[in-house]
C-alpha cells in the first residue's frame, strides 16, 4: 500500500511539474506571438481549438457534455472570470507590461481569494493572510518602483489590466465555491469553448488580425499554446489534483510565473536582475502565506 501510495505521489508530481513547465513557458511565448497577433484573436483561436480538442478528450473519458440548465448562470459566471477576465485581461496586459510584471500581478490571485473570503464568506483573515498582503505589496513596489512610479498609460493600463484578471479570478474561486456538476475536461472544454469564442468575435470585429501575414514561427506558437497550455496542461493538471494534497499542488503552482519570468529572460531579453528576483521573493512569499491552511 505504501509503495502504491509513493507512487501516485510521484506521477503527482511529475504531472505538477509538466503543468508547470506548460503554463510557465506560455507567458513569454504569447509575448512573442502577440508581435504578429493582436491578443484576443490569438488567444480566441487558439482556445476555441483547444475546447474542440478538450471536448473530443471528454467524449473519449466517456464523460457527458450536456450542462444542467440551473448551473448555467453558474457555468457563465465561471467563464467570465476563469476564461475572459483570466485568460482575455491577461493576454491583452502582456502588450504594454513584461512577462515578469504581468506574472506576478497575475499570480497574487491568492491574497484577494483571502481578502474576498472575509465579507463574502465571513473568514476573517488571520495575521498571517495581513502578513500575505503586505509582503505582495511589497513585492509590486520592488517591480514597478525601478521606474519612480513614472507610469506611461500603457504601462498603467497594462498593469490595471494584469490586477483585474488577478482580482476577477479570485472573486470568481470565492463565489464558484460549490463545484459545477459538470465532468471535469468537459467543464473545462465548455469554458474555454465560450470564454474564446467570445474573444475571437470580439477580436475579429475590432481587432482586424491579419491571418496571412502570420510567420511559421507564429503558427508554432499558436500550436503549442492550444495543445500544451490549453490542452495537455488542464489533463495533467487534473490528474496531479487527484493524486497530491490540494495544497500542495496549489503551493506547486508558484513555479509557474518564476519559470515564466526566467525563461522571458532567455527566449524574449526581458530583465532578469536584482530587482525581478527580490519582487518574486516577495510577491511569492506572500501568495504562499495566502495558500497557508490556519
Amino acid at each position: 500500500m505504501d509503495n502504491s501510495h509513493g507512487h501516485a505521489r510521484w506521477i503527482g508530481v511529475a504531472c505538477l511539474g509538466i503543468t508547470a513547465l506548460g503554463w510557465g513557458l506560455n507567458w513569454p511565448f504569447m509575448k512573442l506571438l502577440l508581435r504578429e497577433l493582436p491578443p484576443l484573436s490569438a488567444r480566441g483561436l487558439a482556445g476555441v481549438t483547444a475546447s474542440l480538442i478538450l471536448a473530443i478528450v471528454a467524449l473519449s473519458r466517456h464523460e457527458r457534455l450536456s450542462v444542467p440548465r440551473e448551473v448555467v448562470p453558474r457555468l457563465l459566471l465561471a467563464t467570465f472570470t476563469n476564461v475572459i477576465a483570466w485568460m482575455g485581461f491577461g493576454t491583452v496586459a502582456m502588450k504594454w507590461v513584461s512577462v515578469s510584471e504581468g506574472a506576478l500581478l497575475a499570480y497574487t490571485m491568492p491574497i484577494w481569494a483571502t481578502l474576498f473570503a472575509w465579507p463574502l464568506l465571513g473568514m476573517r483573515p488571520t495575521l498571517r493572510n495581513i502578513v500575505s498582503l503586505c509582503l505582495g505589496i511589497i513585492g509590486i513596489v520592488i517591480l514597478f518602483g525601478g521606474e519612480g512610479f513614472s507610469f506611461t498609460y500603457e504601462k498603467l493600463a497594462g498593469a490595471s489590466l494584469a490586477l483585474s484578471a488577478a482580482i476577477l479570478f479570485a472573486l470568481g474561486n470565492v463565489l464558484n465555491r460549490a463545484p459545477i456538476p459538470v465532468p471535469p475536461v468537459a467543464l473545462v472544454a465548455w469554458q474555454v469553448g465560450l470564454g474564446c469564442l467570445a474573444m475571437l468575435i470580439f477580436g475579429l470585429l475590432f481587432e482586424k488580425p491579419d491571418f496571412q501575414a502570420v510567420s511559421f514561427t507564429g503558427w508554432a506558437l499558436i500550436g503549442y499554446m492550444t495543445i500544451i497550455p490549453m490542452g495537455v496542461c488542464y489533463l495533467t493538471w487534473f490528474e496531479t489534483l487527484r493524486r497530491l494534497p490540494p495544497a500542495t499542488a496549489s503551493t506547486g503552482m508558484l513555479m509557474v510565473p518564476v519559470i515564466g519570468v526566467v525563461s522571458a529572460a532567455l527566449v524574449v531579453g526581458e530583465p532578469l536582475g536584482i530587482r525581478e528576483v527580490l519582487a518574486m521573493a516577495f510577491t511569492l512569499g506572500g501568495v504562499t502565506l495566502a495558500l497557508q491552511r490556519s
